[in-house]
């Protein structure tokens, strides 16, 4: 009989042994023997190099988050000044875009046969008189009836209304200007006919301009009255004004709100009907300024940077706020944040760096931060 069959059932019937009544044991072994392979492996991950970037050490600002709107330039004021009553035009007409001042003379019609009305209203009102107070006296003396008496009296309140009447249709002849303002259309010219609501001029207001635009509903509950303003006229002129008028209701059609804003325009050089933008300022966020150059995508997508802490990059997630051409807005991080510029898309989520801190990323077209609290319409997205 051979020996190697008999040995090899003998170790066969020890590994079934050991693996069924000491299985225990028999794993604890081996993982006491693993466990310095384990420990050479962390080693090596322990001692992978650190990858160079660079970085900016950023603070968050306080930044104005506008509402962006799009509309037009209207007068303050407008009127068309028209006429109460009839007559012919006998002043000279004023030029379109003459200025005119409050209560300045704009069209002064015939008077015909008013201020014969007027002498003759007047005389009535004499005899009135003269009949209302001999009728006094002879009612206190016994010798006229209180009826005879109120009728002179009516008689005499009668006249003073005519002459009244008379004094108003003369006053009626000049037509002034009802405030300073510019003309937007020549005055009457001499010698027209003008009938009661006949035009004589028109009359507007530059000073301060109106910019009206219209805000979507989800958008309003943004804009207050007394916000700031900054607009962009088509002519690439920037203006600064303040919300007047908030609307309470929505236009039917568009479902937007209209908004009005006043700027001061003393030397008139903004016209009624300029397309303007506007954005107004809304309740603000703090944000961090960094070159645009620092935002990169994680492995989901997501847009976001990639921070700095404890020698190890982590990526942070943001929300985009606006640019400028030197640099973005970016919200969502902390308060203060150690921003990876250059190197980001090289390293991954929880490797090791090795941080130099430089003042602005390499390439940027300029380093100065503009004033956060500032609104202007190329700021706005």
């Amino acid at each position: 009989m051979r020996p190697i069959p008999i040995l090899n059932a003998i170790l066969v019937l020890v590994a079934l042994y050991l693996l069924v009544f000491e299985r225990d044991r028999v794993m604890g072994f081996l993982g006491d023997a693993a466990s310095p392979a384990q420990e050479n492996q962390a080693a090596q991950v322990e001692a992978e190099p650190s990858v160079p970037v660079q970085a900016i050490a950023s603070k968050a600002q306080p930044v104005d988050q506008g509402v962006l709107t799009r509309g037009q330039t209207e007068a303050a004021r407008r009127v068309e000044v028209r006429a109460e009553t009839t007559g012919k035009v006998i002043s000279e007409p004023l030029d379109k875009g003459a200025q005119v001042e409050q209560g300045q003379l704009l069209c002064k019609l015939d008077p015909g046969t008013r201020p014969a009305a007027l002498a003759e209203a007047q005389a009535r009102l004499d005899e009135a008189r003269l009949n209302a107070t001999a009728a006094q006296k002879l009612q206190a003396g016994g010798y006229r009836s209180d009826t005879a008496a109120a009728s002179a009296q009516s008689a005499l309140e009668a006249a003073m209304a005519a002459v009244e009447a008379a004094q108003t249709e003369l006053a009626r002849l000049d037509i002034t200007a009802p405030f300073a303002g510019r003309i937007e259309e020549d005055t009457a010219e001499l010698g027209a006919l003008l009938s009661a609501g006949g035009l004589c001029a028109t009359v507007i207001q530059l000073d301060p301009i109106k910019l009206v635009g219209f805000v979507p509903e989800t958008e309003i509950d943004r804009v207050h009255e007394g916000a700031r303003v900054g607009a962009r006229l088509a002519t690439g002129r920037e203006v600064l004004g303040r919300v007047t008028f908030v609307s309470q209701s929505a236009d039917a059609a568009t479902r937007t709100f209209r908004v009005e804003a006043e700027v001061a325009n003393p030397d008139a050089a903004i016209r009624e009907g300029q397309t303007v933008e506007m954005i107004v300022a809304a309740d603000g966020t703090k944000a961090h300024f960094l070159p645009a150059s620092a935002m990169t995508l994680n492995d989901d997508g997501k847009l976001g940077v990639r921070l700095a802490v404890d020698g190890k990059a982590h990526f942070a997630p943001v929300t985009f706020l606006r640019d400028t051409p030197a640099g973005v807005w970016l919200a969502g991080l902390p308060e203060e944040a150690t921003v990876i510029v250059v190197g980001q898309d090289y390293v991954t989520e929880g490797s090791p760096v090795a941080v130099t801190l430089v003042d602005h990323a390499p390439g940027d077209v300029a380093t100065d931060t503009p004033a956060p609290g500032t609104p202007a319409p190329e700021a706005a997205q």
